[in-house]
């Protein structure tokens, strides 16, 4: 199904991606407790002997906030450093996706977070369109989206990952592509693994942090690059009729970049997303290193 790179970093060194293994018995594998990233990279269309990743420091920066949960000192600057070596030694010659993981890796059977090994590898694929580009098909998740009081939701927690887990397999399984979930008070608040926007009247909303959403970076991303392109951008919460009835509605994320939405539950989107549109032309010359605004934004890494 996938196409790894073919070089992993794993236990402090890099090996050949088929090598890096674990115990059945590894800690994380029984309790979620590993907390992950996930980053796209791409040939630079320009020169031929670079490669461009997107945000490389808020990637660093949120996964090692995520590592705090667990108990592990990891600094952004050591992630950062490691992903750069990561990309040089697998010089990927096509679009592709970095997962940065960090994971209890003791073998043991109680479930905590002192006193206990943790680790930290990486590994790539060869990656395209994760979602349709010409939009999806969602509905609403019987599930509810966790609530920050129960799980740390400024991380990305792999055993949160369950929730999303049943959401996207219930959304398929019903004839659908995506599902969007409801928080505990009935508002709008992420699909499985991306943020939402709605487009009403020529603004543009999204939930806010208080609606137990993930701080996703290409949210911030969209959130800034529409409000420097004239949008009104308002963060608030989102009520589920609101959604029905948008003129456009779309979904933000790193494996997703942008993707509209063109049908929830038996409601049928407009066609026509000129906003949508505008601003996902504008995250990829950004992402491609065409803009000379955003420039700061994305990493250059020679081969």
């Amino acid at each position: 199904m996938y196409n790894f790179l073919p070089v992993a970093y794993f236990e402090n060194r890099f090996i050949p991606f088929e090598n890096a293994k674990l115990s059945i018995a590894t800690h994380a594998l029984h309790y979620g407790t590993g907390a992950f990233g996930g980053l796209r990279g791409i040939p630079d269309p320009q020169n031929s002997q670079q490669i461009l990743l997107f945000r490389l420091d808020r990637h660093g920066q949120r996964l090692a906030q995520s590592a705090k949960f667990l108990n592990f000192d990891l600094s952004a600057e050591q992630i950062q450093s490691a992903i750069v070596d990561f990309v040089q030694k697998n010089q990927p010659q096509v679009p592709f996706y970095i997962r940065p993981f960090i994971y209890t890796s003791d073998l043991g059977i109680t479930p905590r977070l002192h006193d206990i090994e943790k680790s930290f590898f990486i590994y790539g694929i060869e990656l395209g369109d994760y979602l349709s580009p010409d939009g999806v098909r969602c509905r609403f998740s019987s599930w509810y989206r966790q609530e920050d009081r129960s799980l740390p939701l400024r991380g990305k927690i792999s055993g949160a990952y369950i929730t999303s887990s049943l959401a996207k397999t219930e959304a398929v399984a019903s004839g659908f592509d995506e599902s969007i979930f409801l928080n505990t008070q009935g508002k709008i608040s992420e699909a499985s693994g991306m943020n939402i926007f709605v487009v009403r009247n020529g603004k543009i909303f999204t939930p806010g942090v208080e609606q137990d959403i993930l701080e996703g970076i290409t949210r911030d991303s969209i959130i800034q690059i529409a409000r420097d392109m004239g949008y009104e951008v308002v963060e608030r919460p989102v009520d589920k009729s609101e959604l029905l009835i948008a003129d456009e509605a779309f979904l933000s994320g790193t494996a997703a970049k942008v993707t509209p939405i063109k049908q929830i539950e038996n409601y049928h989107l407009p066609l026509e997303r000129p906003i949508t549109d505008r601003l996902k032309d504008k995250i990829t010359g950004i992402t491609e290193n065409r803009d000379v605004d955003y420039q700061d934004w994305v990493f250059k890494i020679p081969l």
